[in-house]
C-alpha cells in the first residue's frame, strides 16, 4: 500500500472519492477545507493499493501530533464501498508505520457520526479497537429519525403558535455578517463564547457551496432577524450549524417556528430550480450540547433539542499511540 500527502494536483481526484464515499461529506472537500487553510499545517493523506485511490484522511499536523483535521468537526478514514474489514487493518497497519516514518507520535481521530454514513462504514471502529486506540472524548449530539418522529412538546408548540399569531415568518437569508452578529450577542451572554466562523466565511463557504449551507431565519412585520439556523445540508442528514434567538424571539417563539419548518417542511420537500423534489432526510441533527471535551452537559441546551423530538448520537474521538 502506497500513502501520500494531499497536493492540489490530486484536488479533483479527492474531491471526486469524496463525493462516492460512503462516509464522507461536503465539509470533507478541499473547497471546505481549504477556506481556513492559513490556520492549520495541512496533512492529508490518501492510500492507494495497486495505484486505486481506496481511503483518504483529511489530517493536520500539530507538532508531533496528526489530527483528522484540526478545522473540522469530524474526518477518520473516508472510504469507499470496496473497503472490507480486513482491508482496513491493513490501512491502519501502513499508517503507522507511514506517521512512525514522519515523527509522528500520536494521532488524534475524530470520527464521522453514523447519522452522516451514506452505508455501513464501521470497519475504522474495528480497527481503532484492534490497535489499542483510546477514546479521549464523547461528545453527544441530538437527533431526530425524521420518518419516525417523536412529537414536539407542549411548550413548544405553544410557542408556535404564538409566533405564527405574532405574524412571524420563515424565509432563507443571505445576511451572514447580521447572522452572525447574533450569533455572537447569544453565544457571549449565554456561554462566554463566540462563533468559530466570521460572517464573511460564511458567505464564502455559503458561495462555494449554495445547495448545502443555507441560512433561515424567522422576521417579523418589520423585517427584524428575531432568531435563525444556518444548516449543513447532507445527502442522509441535515445538520444545524448554528442556532441563535434574539430576547424579542424568545417571548414569542421564533426560533421554534424556524425549527419547525426545516423539520416539517425543508426536509421533506425542497424546491430546486428543476422544480420540487422529495429529499427524503433520514435526520435532522441538532448538534452537541458538550462543554469542557464532553465531561460537561449543557442541561439547558439539551433539554430545549429534546422538546423538539430529538434523541442522542454520539460522537467519539480516539487517541493511538504510534510506536
Amino acid at each position: 500500500m502506497n500513502i501520500i500527502i494531499y497536493n492540489q494536483n490530486a484536488k479533483r481526484e479527492w474531491d471526486e472519492f469524496i463525493d462516492n464515499s460512503k462516509n464522507g461529506t461536503f465539509m470533507l472537500k478541499r473547497d471546505y477545507m481549504d477556506y481556513h487553510s492559513d490556520r492549520f499545517k495541512d496533512f492529508s493523506l490518501m492510500f492507494y493499493d495497486d495505484e486505486k485511490l481506496i481511503a483518504v484522511m483529511p489530517a493536520s499536523l500539530h507538532g508531533n501530533e496528526l489530527r483528522s483535521h484540526g478545522g473540522l468537526t469530524y474526518g477518520g478514514i473516508i472510504s469507499n464501498r470496496k473497503m472490507t474489514s480486513p482491508k482496513m487493518l491493513d490501512v491502519f497497519d501502513s499508517l503507522k508505520e507511514f506517521l512512525k516514518e514522519n515523527g509522528i507520535k500520536k494521532l488524534l481521530y475524530k470520527r464521522v457520526p453514523s447519522i452522516y454514513h451514506n452505508y455501513p462504514s464501521d470497519e475504522d471502529l474495528y480497527a481503532l479497537f484492534r490497535n489499542d486506540a483510546k477514546i479521549v472524548r464523547r461528545d453527544i449530539s441530538t437527533a431526530i429519525l425524521l420518518e419516525d418522529k417523536i412529537n414536539f412538546n407542549e411548550r413548544r408548540r405553544r410557542n408556535i403558535k404564538k409566533a405564527i399569531k405574532a405574524n412571524l415568518k420563515v424565509i432563507q437569508s443571505f445576511d451572514f455578517d447580521g447572522y452572525i452578529n447574533l450569533v455572537n450577542d447569544v453565544l457571549g451572554a449565554y456561554h462566554g463564547a463566540k462563533a468559530v466562523h466570521t460572517g464573511a466565511e460564511l458567505k464564502l463557504l455559503a458561495d462555494r457551496f449554495p445547495e448545502v449551507i443555507k441560512l433561515f431565519i424567522a422576521t417579523n412585520e418589520e423585517n427584524e432577524m428575531l432568531a435563525g439556523v444556518l444548516i449543513f445540508d447532507t445527502p442522509l442528514t441535515v445538520h444545524s450549524q448554528y442556532i441563535a434567538n434574539s430576547d424579542k424571539g424568545r417571548e414569542i417563539g421564533a426560533l421554534d417556528l424556524v425549527f419547525d419548518y426545516l423539520i416539517n417542511e425543508y426536509c421533506t420537500s425542497h424546491t430546486n430550480p428543476q422544480g420540487t423534489i422529495e429529499l427524503k432526510k433520514k435526520y435532522f441533527d441538532f448538534g452537541i450540547s458538550n462543554e469542557e471535551e464532553g465531561r460537561v452537559l449543557n442541561l439547558g441546551l439539551v433539554g430545549q433539542k429534546q422538546e423538539f423530538g430529538g434523541r442522542g448520537i454520539i460522537h467519539d474521538f480516539y487517541e493511538l499511540e504510534i510506536k
